[in-house]
């Protein structure tokens, strides 16, 4: 019988790796396809399509983007600054927000998430977020503008985090920092904050990853082109190739554009830093979904 089990057991794992290896091939694939057509020739691509083998390699994509002077440099510390900067304001607001509603004794806490909730499901919409933004709170053309609306706190990490807060602080820890005369806000940063990594790593990911790919408010706030984000300067040039190769005649014949290597190397210059973090928070980030999502 034991050993019966033992080999039932064994099977779904093995099913298991195989169908999560599956899955993960689906997912890398189109991504090694994406990288490797960035460096290919231009006319091979119009010529034989799109393959894992090109018939020429080219950096000609490339050496486009990066033809613009100093555009795509400038755009990269403009998304950086606002992806660290709006994401320690993000987390911060957030944590401070969802563990007062954690805490059963907090007066007005029922009406408090019921709000939270609320704007989770409605919205006022983009003509009343425009005008409040621009006119009342003149952010528009400001580097602010891509920092404050619609992306520090959200409703959904809010609950996120109340849940892991409930499911994963003992209540036991905190009445123990009471009795040892400890106010609330030394509570939370001494005890609470220690044992909210995993947490904190999941709110970094989502809210960074957030800033990072925005290019609605830039595309809605802004028209000064020196505040673009590396989004909103790779959806330009997208914009212009597009315009040049629609032209046809004359300007086709005069500029040669990668147009099809090209917008996949937007898409890889665009990603690339996340790539590269993501790593770094993959372990908090995986225990924190876990963990946050036990208790709703």
């Amino acid at each position: 019988m034991y050993l019966k089990v033992k080999r039932q057991i064994t099977l779904y794992g093995v099913i298991k790796n195989i169908f999560l290896w599956f899955f993960s091939l689906c997912c890398l694939i189109p991504f090694l396809l994406l990288i490797i057509s960035s460096f290919t020739e231009d006319k091979s691509i119009m010529q034989y399509g799109y393959s894992f083998f090109p018939k020429k390699w080219s950096l000609d994509a490339y050496i486009y983007l990066f033809s613009q002077g100093g555009k795509i440099i400038h755009a990269y510390g403009i998304s950086v600054f606002v992806t660290v900067l709006g994401t320690l304001m993000g987390v911060s607001m957030t944590l401070l927000l969802a563990y007062p509603l954690s805490r059963k004794e907090l007066p007005g806490r029922n009406i408090l998430s019921f709000l939270v909730l609320f704007t989770l499901l409605f919205n006022g919409g983009l003509v009343p977020s425009y005008i409040m933004w621009a006119t009342v709170f003149h952010m528009k053309n400001t580097i602010w503008a891509l920092l404050f609306p619609n992306l520090m706190v959200k409703a959904f990490f809010v609950i996120m985090a109340r849940s892991y807060f409930q499911s994963s602080i003992p209540l036991e820890i905190l009445e123990s920092g009471r009795i040892d005369g400890a106010s609330e806000g030394k509570i939370f940063s001494k005890i609470v904050l220690p044992l909210t990594k995993p947490l904190i790593a999941t709110l970094v990911l989502f809210i960074g990853l957030s800033y990072w790919n925005d290019w609605n408010n830039g595309l809605i706030y802004l028209t000064d082109s020196s505040l673009y984000s590396i989004q909103n300067v790779l959806n330009e040039m997208i914009k212009s190739i597009q315009a040049l190769s629609s032209m046809g005649g004359i300007a086709s014949s005069r500029v040669a554009l990668p147009s099809n290597t090209v917008r996949m190397a937007i898409a890889v210059v665009g990603t690339l830093p996340l790539l590269i973090v993501y790593p770094f928070l993959q372990k908090g980030f995986v225990r924190g979904i876990v963990v946050g999502g036990v208790k709703g």
